[in-house]
């Protein structure tokens, strides 16, 4: 874990769920580390826990009352959201995820939370059922929109009985978010980053396809890292399905290689970062069918013909960003193949992937190589998130030598 040196203070927000009693580990772990916290508990989190126990964990006054005349005499609901850094509901219910999507304001949490112009993350906690639930998936999407972050939760056995998703993520967990958070904050203020990210579909007719297994797990977990240090980011998303937990306005969804070269070259003109994540198809269809092709012949002969390539161009274009990064993703010879890729693109560091006869795909985890013209760096099997975090501290370093 790491100090925090500076005091920050944080507002948590506790509602209604068994998971409430993890809030006073949350509390005990952000208290051992010099945060200040102050609690707001719902009606319903107090059919859990007392007022009196957050009380007496952070040292600081807890509130639960809207309608509290000596609170609201100083426009509490104000001043709760206004002196506080950072936001933080967890656990956060079904209920309380509806309110902040649809920007209900009848109790003081919901309040804080609506009149707040600080950065907010909740760590949802609900049966399987309820979280997978269309509305509630629905809810979950105007959140990210709204510039709320989400830690996702965990898969185990629920307070229910029931095996599934739900379970709020361990306070651990929501307490290194929140220290990451505290530490990235502003360091890419005013750097414009373009990321790519996902696969490209190169249409064959109006229902086939030429694809690849790329989810973007890995271009998500670095986007969201980058959207945390306050880059001016632009993230080119190829037929991610996976949730992106930033604003959709820094997003361009795109199909196929073309859409994406056509969203790089508009977008590339002040770039400060590039970095090249997406799978994209070496070869579209030449022979493209405006109708379904039908299986009246055993046979059909699929023309190919090379697609743009992107990152070389990137690599060697008139207005060059100061640093352009690749990834490559390879089954044998991965340093030879990525250095080779480095030196025709014009990369100033690759990062080569084991694709590990497929295993990486939609993966958590991977094995990979940081490559630059001077050096390499193989790392050991880490998850998608640490190697983004290690990914952005290199870009850190990268800027501060050109600058």
């Amino acid at each position: 874990m790491t100090n925090i040196l500076k005091k920050y203070n944080i507002l948590l927000i506790i509602t209604g769920s068994i998971a409430c009693y993890k809030s006073m580990d949350l509390i005990r772990l952000l208290k051992k580390n010099n945060y200040n916290i102050t609690c707001i508990l719902t009606k319903s989190a107090q059919k859990f826990i007392t007022p009196l126990l957050c009380s007496s964990l952070t040292n600081n006054n807890s509130y639960t009352d809207l309608f509290n005349a000596d609170d609201e005499v100083k426009m509490g609901h104000i001043k709760l959201s206004r002196e506080n850094d950072l936001i933080v509901v967890a656990p956060a219910s079904a209920n309380f995820i509806a309110k902040l999507a649809n920007g209900y304001a009848d109790d003081l949490a919901s309040n804080c939370i609506l009149a707040s112009n600080k950065k907010i993350i909740i760590a949802p906690a609900m049966n399987e059922r309820m979280w997978l639930s269309k509305q509630n998936q629905n809810n979950l999407i105007k959140i990210i929109n709204s510039n709320i972050k989400i830690i996702q939760p965990e898969t185990d056995i629920l307070a229910c009985n029931e095996f599934g998703i739900g379970k709020m993520a361990d306070p651990e967990t929501i307490y290194n978010k929140i220290n990451q958070i505290f530490e990235n904050k502003n360091k890419l203020k005013d750097r414009n980053i373009i990321i790519t990210g996902g696969s490209t579909y190169e249409p064959i007719d109006p229902v086939r396809f030429i694809g690849n297994h790329s989810s973007g797990k890995q271009a998500i977990k670095i986007a969201e890292i980058l959207d945390e240090m306050g880059a001016n980011l632009t993230f080119i998303a190829c037929n991610i399905k996976h949730p992106i937990n930033i604003d959709e306005k820094k997003i361009i969804r795109c199909n196929n290689c073309q859409e994406v070269m056509n969203s790089v070259k508009k977008n590339l003109k002040n770039c400060d970062v590039f970095i090249g994540c997406a799978a994209i198809s070496d070869f579209k269809v030449k022979n493209y069918s405006n109708i379904k092709i039908k299986k009246d012949n055993q046979e059909f002969n699929l023309q190919l013909t090379s697609n743009p390539d992107i990152i070389k161009y990137v690599g060697n274009c008139k207005n060059r960003p100061k640093i352009v990064i690749g990834f490559a993703a390879e089954s044998n010879n991965i340093k030879q193949n990525a250095q080779k890729k480095l030196i025709e693109k014009n990369l100033d560091f690759i990062i080569a992937n084991d694709i590990d006869y497929g295993n990486i795909f939609d993966n958590d985890k991977s094995k990979s190589m940081i490559i630059s013209r001077k050096s390499s760096t193989e790392l050991k099997l880490m998850t998608k998130k640490n190697l983004a975090q290690l990914i952005t501290e290199k870009i850190l370093i990268s800027i501060k030598n050109i600058t």
